[in-house]
């Protein structure tokens, strides 16, 4: 079989994602260097970068037969890597903004192993119409009568929807990303921060003015910056956003400037995850994510998404299309009972206790201010919202073959797990449990995070709930009454 090279346009690609990967290191030698001879070290590793990654190229080769999908790289080091290929599960598409331009695709082929040092087989990159046929040939199977067709489109990002983005935060990642480059660049080429008129103005407003109106004005900043940057990376993250059924897989597309490409068969499809967030669920959004094998470990952010951050309905309503019916992601769950509401307020009263009990202790013995232990009361009547809000959201159902969970309050999520994708059940009690009479019920399968947990039902309806899910698999360890 022939062994071939990746686009031979990946020399205008290669070069430049070296050197930005050490732009830090270049910028560091140019400001360290006396004499111009930083000048000199930058373009020195800039022609090393350069001639990185065309070795990156030329020694980097795949080849596909029958059986096999194969992947060697390295010039001193050789390594090849081979998957087989009836165990592809997965075949994504990426293509950044400079990818994008040449019109190139990364083709990256995961395996659906469970372990965290499976990231897949990656071809970076193809031509993006030889990407998608390569796609579509390791993907390949014949669909059934009634799957043949052009494709439905179950999903489409809606303008409006970016007003969830805010309320996902995933701006603070971006601020901690910035901050930690900027401090390393100033830390790199050793400028002095006193430099900077408008850094040592701003430190002087703060220092300044009083302290409640400095933490208001830092709060009220860190909180629009966070917002703006929320906002943007989900433009960046979920712009043209579509998800297609056809031919017994679900298509999703998405990405502005890197634009993301993936296929997940329904016939590995175990079920769906809607979560929400608290600030998101203030706003009336969540999310929808796929749960399914071949996809462990990307999570709701990963390729599993099958909706983006938006209006609960819409995300019930995907959910039902993925799922075949719409009761799963509506229907009223069994409540587990006082106790179970005992719990979750005792652990709540017992921080707060915990928390107040120990600055009281640092008021009277070593003297400290008595407002801390004040403001700690407060704990009390917020842990109570907070245990009445985790009782509420818990729950169980069985709805057909639809296994339905329910937990969680700063983030609250809806499990809804085909029975027939259970493979074992967990029961885990702890001393507390025990005296109260409930258990955690945990379901075991192949399929995304591989377990979920319902916490403190009553045992005797945790086992009726397990034996009803997955009939007979409970035989062995029961013992029935006459």
């Amino acid at each position: 079989m022939i062994w071939h090279r990746l686009s031979a346009k990946m020399l205008a690609v290669h070069p430049v994602q070296e050197v930005i990967r050490l732009l830090p290191v270049l910028i560091g030698v140019l400001f360290i260097g006396r004499n111009g001879q930083g000048q000199i070290w930058s373009l020195v590793g800039v022609g090393i970068a350069v001639l990185g990654g065309v070795l990156r190229w030329f020694t980097t080769t795949y080849q596909i037969t029958p059986t096999h999908i194969r992947v060697r790289r390295g010039l001193l080091s050789r390594r090849e890597m081979s998957v087989p290929r009836d165990r592809v599960r997965t075949v994504d598409l990426t293509a950044r903004p400079l990818q994008r331009i040449l019109g190139l695709s990364s083709v990256v082929i995961g395996t659906g192993r469970s372990d965290h040092h499976d990231r897949g087989l990656t071809l970076d990159a193809l031509a993006t119409p030889q990407a998608a046929r390569l796609r579509q040939e390791l993907l390949r199977r014949a669909p059934a009568p009634e799957e043949e067709s052009a494709g439905s489109e179950l999903a489409r990002l809606v303008p409006a929807w970016i007003r969830f983005g805010p309320f996902t935060l995933s701006g603070i990642a971006t601020i901690g990303v910035v901050v930690g480059s900027l401090a390393n660049i100033v830390n790199e080429t050793h400028l002095n921060p006193d430099e900077f008129g408008l850094l040592n103005s701003l430190i002087a407003h703060l220092t300044s003015a009083p302290v409640a109106v400095a933490v208001l004005e830092i709060t009220v900043f860190a909180a629009v910056t966070v917002a703006v940057l929320s906002s943007i990376a989900y433009v960046l993250a979920y712009w043209h956003f579509r998800l297609v059924r056809k031919d017994g897989t679900l298509h999703v597309t998405r990405g502005l400037l890197t634009t993301r490409s993936t296929t997940i068969e329904t016939r590995r499809l175990r079920g769906a995850e809607i979560s929400e967030p608290l600030l998101l669920r203030g706003v009336g959004g969540a999310r929808c994510a796929a749960i399914t094998t071949g996809l462990r470990g990307r999570g709701e952010h990963g390729s599993a998404v099958l909706l983006p951050p938006a209006p609960v309905a819409e995300a019930r309503r995907v959910a039902g299309e993925v799922l075949g019916g719409t009761a799963p992601t509506t229907a009223e769950l069994v409540r587990h009972g006082h106790r179970a509401r005992l719990r979750r307020y005792t652990r709540a009263f017992l921080f707060a206790a915990a928390v107040t009990g120990i600055l009281l202790l640092l008021w009277w013995l070593a003297g400290w201010s008595a407002w801390p232990w004040q403001a700690a009361l407060a704990l009390f009547p917020l842990g109570a919202l907070l245990a009445e809000d985790r009782y509420r959201n818990l729950g169980h159902a069985l709805l057909g073959r639809k296994l339905v969970f329910r937990q969680g309050s700063l983030l609250r999520r809806r499990y809804m797990l085909s029975s027939d994708g259970v493979i074992g059940w967990v029961f885990h009690r702890s001393f507390f449990q025990r005296r109260a009479g409930l258990v955690s019920v945990t379901a075991t399968t192949a399929a995304g995070r591989q377990h979920y947990t319902s916490a403190d039902i009553p045992v005797a309806e945790a086992v009726r709930l397990a034996d009803e899910a997955v009939p007979g698999m409970l035989e062995p360890f029961l013992v029935r009454r006459p």
